[in-house]
């Protein structure tokens, strides 16, 4: 038997993990199966849905080993690059990135 850990953000900062012991030898797919997400969240589908292992991309029939965790990723709504720009332009240069902790007498930017 092996324990693994199937967790899903259905919408940010709500996370769901579900602990869930296996025979060995069960793969990704048999995994999210037996957590039933997909059944109890229909927002959840299946063809759009991105499946990982610990962070890294993981096909349906990849085996699984003991404590590993199954993750499945929603889409992006915003794309990121421009997220970072909005928040740049919102906090301003003065707070931002290299910016933000100047050392007493030292140049703009370093």
């Amino acid at each position: 038997m092996i324990h693994v850990v199937v967790c899903a953000a259905l919408e940010p900062r709500k996370v769901i993990e579900l602990e869930l012991v296996l025979a060995e030898g069960s793969t990704v797919e048999q995994a999210l199966q037996a957590s039933g997400l997909l059944a109890q969240h229909p927002a959840l589908h299946r063809t759009a849905l991105l499946v990982g292992v610990w962070g890294r991309k993981a096909g349906p029939q990849q085996l699984l080993r003991d404590h590993d965790r199954v993750e499945l990723y929603r889409p992006l709504t915003v794309d990121p690059k421009l997220a970072r720009r909005a928040r740049f332009v919102k906090q301003g240069s003065r707070s931002a990135g290299l910016f933000a902790r100047l050392r007493p007498g030292a140049k703009a930017g370093y």
